[in-house]
């Protein structure tokens, strides 16, 4: 009688767990590996956080600032800033002068944007409030940033990662 009831709490607490880890646990953007997959880094992120990457010109030797805004499942591409017109840089765009920065808003929604780092253009990560060395994380391998939905055990281990 007392191994029923032990077989029948562990099977209840097995399929608490089981429900618990299959909750949405919110979304996270996921910096991954562009050719192993390995996951270098994983942020909460919700509706309306800025992800954003800061990067030197590699041939202007000047500050490019490029923004994005979670929005559900996609990053939409929300500002950009540079110092100066380059290769590569929206030389027909419809833009402002603000501090000394060109500045647009342009068009893009993004399911997966595709980076890669280096030395020479300094790649730094900026989500919410945090800033992340992209080239040390990855060790200048190109990457996948995009935004995923996360269980409720990934958030909670996430939690214990940071």
């Amino acid at each position: 009688m007392r191994r029923r009831y032990v077989a029948i709490a562990v099977l209840v607490t097995l399929l608490l767990i089981g429900t618990v880890a299959a909750l949405p646990g919110g979304r996270a953007l996921v910096v991954e590996d562009a050719e192993s997959g390995e996951q270098y880094l994983t942020v909460p992120v919700e509706d309306g956080t800025t992800v954003a990457l800061e990067y030197m010109h590699s041939v202007e030797k000047t500050r490019v600032y490029d923004e994005y805004t979670v929005r559900g499942d996609h990053l939409e591409m929300t500002r950009m800033e540079f110092e100066s017109f380059g290769w590569g840089l929206p030389s027909g765009a419809n833009v402002t002068r603000q501090d000394g920065m060109y500045v647009f808003d342009p068009p893009g929604n993004y399911t997966r944007v595709t980076v890669s780092p280096g030395d020479v253009a300094g790649h730094n990560l900026h989500v919410g409030g945090e800033t992340y060395d992209l080239v040390a994380r990855t060790n200048g391998h190109s990457v996948h940033l995009y935004v995923t939905q996360r269980s409720s055990f990934g958030a909670a281990k996430d939690q214990f990662n940071t």
